[in-house]
């Protein structure tokens, strides 16, 4: 006996497994508002702006650690023999 063929006025059963992922499983309304990007379809525009955002951040960041250190102020400092010297402001924790 044939498989029936589609478009021939046969009932073909109905694939429960047609959608891949989590997005054909059964679940509650609770489970799917507390995961919602096990459901919801990619977006590469919104992808590739939270990516530039985040490298941009981050290269903003490590501008910053650079540029601190040179920007450490230096003041002019005596010594015990009178000789004075450029020094780096420290904290009282360092």
């Amino acid at each position: 006996m044939s498989d029936p063929e589609p478009g021939k006025g046969n009932a073909t059963p109905v694939n429960q497994y047609r959608t891949p992922g989590l997005r054909g499983a059964k679940t509650t309304t609770l489970f799917r508002a507390v995961n919602p990007e096990l459901f919801i379809k990619p977006n590469k525009t919104v992808m590739g702006f939270g990516l530039l955002s985040i490298t941009l951040c981050v290269c903003y960041l490590g501008y910053m650690h650079a540029t601190q250190e040179n920007q450490q102020q230096l003041y002019e400092a005596i010594d015990s023999e009178g000789e004075r010297y450029m020094r780096r402001k420290t904290s009282k924790w360092d």
